[in-house]
C-alpha cells in the first residue's frame, strides 16, 4: 500500500552461498598482515568507522617512527585497481612534500601498498582531532586556505588511472545498473526513472561534468569526498593547530568546486555566506573560476544517484543490512523520487554567487 514502509526484496546471500570477502579479515588475520611489514600490535585492535573499506586502529607494542599507534586500511577487493590506489597515495605524498596537512601511508619495506590474504592494504599514522566548527567563519576561511593548497598541487600533474567525476560515471552507469537490477518496487520505477533523466538532461547541459565536449575547463586532482567527517581539526592553541584532511580513497579529476559543496548547509542566505568565508581564504592562494559555482547543485545531484546505486552495490557486504536497514523499500525509493524533484528545482535555480 501507498504509505506502508515495506521492507525490500534485496539480494542478500543465501546460507551456503560464498561469504563476502571481509568475513576472512579476521582480527588475528588483521595483526598477521601487520606483522608481515614489521608492526606488532600489543592486542588492542579497534574497527574505526568505514563503509567503503575496512579500517583499524592498531597499538603498537613498540613504537614505529615515533608512533604508537597505527591505522591499517583494508582496501574493498575489486575497487580499485593497485595502480589506481597508488596514485592516491602519490597525491597524498605530492602534497605532504608541499607541507599541506594531509594524512598519507607509511612506508613499510620500501612500499606504501601491501597484500595480504587477497586484500591490498596501507598503515598511516593514526592522527586525532575534532570535527570542525563550520559555523565559524574563521575555521572556514582556514579550510579554504589549504583547500587551495591541494588545488594547487592537484592542478600540477593529472591523475592517469583514477579517472573523473562525470555523469556517466556517476549518474547515468549507475541509472541504468539500478534500472536492470531490479531492486527499484514496480511502482515506483516510473517516477524514479522519469525524475532521474530529466535530471540527468540537466546536468548533461553543463560541458564540464560530460566526457563529449572539448570546451571542458580544466579539472584537477581533487580530495574528492571533501564532507566535514574528512576534516580533522586541531585547536589553534595546540600543536599543528588547524584542518588535517583524511581519505582520499575518493580521489579523481574533477572541478575545484567539488571539494568546496559539500562544505555548506542551510538556506541559500546562510551557504552564500560560508561560501563567501571559504573563498575568502581559497583566494589567498588560488584563484577560484566563479562559472564553477553553477555546478553546485549538478555535483549534488551526481552525489544523490550515484549513492543509491553504491548502497545496492554493497548489500551483500554484512555491514550494509545493520546500518542501512532503510534501503530498498518503497519509501526509500519514493523519497528519492521526492529528492530528484528538488534537484530539478534547484537545477534550473540561479546557481549561488560569491562577493
Amino acid at each position: 500500500m501507498a504509505g506502508m514502509n515495506v521492507q525490500p526484496s534485496l539480494p542478500i546471500a543465501a546460507p551456503g552461498a560464498d561469504p563476502h570477502p571481509y568475513t576472512r579479515l579476521t582480527p588475528d588475520a588483521v595483526l598477521d598482515a601487520l606483522a608481515a611489514v614489521g608492526l606488532y600490535g600489543d592486542g588492542r585492535l579497534t574497527a574505526l568507522s568505514s563503509y567503503e573499506n575496512r579500517v583499524y586502529l592498531i597499538h603498537l607494542e613498540d613504537p614505529f617512527e615515533g608512533h604508537q599507534a597505527v591505522v591499517a586500511k583494508f582496501y574493498r577487493p575489486g575497487r580499485w585497481s593497485r595502480e589506481q590506489i597508488l596514485e592516491e597515495h602519490a597525491f597524498a605524498a605530492d602534497l605532504m612534500a608541499q607541507d599541506v596537512p594531509a594524512i598519507g601511508p607509511l612506508r613499510l619495506a620500501g612500499e606504501t601498498l601491501h597484500s595480504a590474504e587477497g586484500f591490498l592494504f596501507s598503515v598511516s599514522p593514526r592522527r586525532g582531532g575534532r570535527a570542525p566548527e563550520l559555523y565559524d567563519f574563521e575555521v572556514l576561511e582556514w579550510i579554504g586556505r589549504f583547500l587551495a593548497r591541494i588545488h594547487t598541487v592537484g592542478s600540477a600533474r593529472p591523475f592517469a588511472a583514477r579517472g573523473a567525476l562525470d555523469l556517466q560515471t556517476f549518474a547515468i552507469e549507475p541509472r541504468d545498473w539500478l534500472l536492470a537490477s531490479g531492486m527499484i518496487p514496480p511502482d515506483v520505477e516510473g517516477a524514479w526513472r522519469s525524475a532521474i533523466n530529466i535530471a540527468i538532461d540537466l546536468i548533461a547541459k553543463h560541458v564540464d561534468l560530460t566526457l563529449d565536449t572539448g570546451q571542458k575547463r580544466s579539472k584537477i586532482r581533487l580530495h574528492g569526498d571533501c564532507h566535514p567527517g574528512n576534516i580533522l581539526w586541531t585547536p589553534a592553541e595546540q600543536p599543528g593547530a588547524g584542518p588535517h584532511f583524511v581519505d582520499l580513497d575518493d580521489a579523481r579529476m574533477g572541478p575545484a568546486v567539488q571539494d568546496l559543496w559539500m562544505l555548506l548547509s542551510g538556506d541559500r542566505g546562510q551557504q552564500t555566506a560560508q561560501l563567501d568565508a571559504l573563498l575568502e581564504g581559497y583566494r589567498q592562494f588560488r584563484d577560484f573560476d566563479t562559472r564553477e559555482l553553477a555546478l553546485i547543485e549538478p555535483l549534488r545531484t551526481l552525489r544523490l544517484i550515484h549513492y543509491s546505486a553504491w548502497l545496492a552495490r554493497r548489500w551483500r557486504d554484512p555491514i550494509f543490512p545493520i546500518n542501512f536497514p532503510w534501503f530498498g523499500s518503497r519509501d526509500y525509493w519514493q523519497g528519492q523520487v521526492d529528492m530528484l524533484h528538488e534537484q530539478i528545482e534547484a537545477l534550473q535555480s540561479e546557481p549561488l554567487a560569491c562577493y
